[in-house]
């Protein structure tokens, strides 16, 4: 049986891959809402926004770092580069699941700065 949390990441690196109308129809529940302060709400604005993404940055990398789930949740925590030579950002998707689908995402971004003072980096 495969867990909420190996789709999650599933979902991500297919979106990363350019295969973001084959994540949707697989991972993503028709009642699905997300809460991306950039676009309406619902699947189709994020869809093609994803879409848009991939063919400006089509050469995206994501490095999951942490996965986490509980009680039909799951948080990835990754990190995102338009390309290898992107900086790029430290990023936490936050999934809500409900009958094995994507219902509800949120995700949060922060920029990776080239001279932080933190010797501990984002990672």
């Amino acid at each position: 049986m495969e867990l909420n949390k190996d789709k999650a990441v599933a979902f991500l690196q297919s979106i990363v891959a350019g295969q973001i109308d084959n994540a949707f129809k697989t991972f993503v529940s028709p009642d699905f809402i997300h809460h991306n302060p950039y676009f309406p709400g619902d699947a189709e604005s994020l869809r093609l926004a994803m879409k848009e993404n991939d063919d400006q940055s089509p050469e995206k990398v994501l490095s999951v770092k942490q996965v986490l789930e509980e009680d039909g949740r799951v948080m990835v925590y990754s990190h995102i580069q338009q390309n290898e030579d992107d900086l790029g950002a430290a990023v936490i998707h936050l999934f809500r699941f409900h009958d094995g689908k994507i219902i509800e995402m949120w995700d949060v971004g922060q920029p990776i700065k080239a001279n932080s003072p933190n010797e501990n980096g984002m990672f």
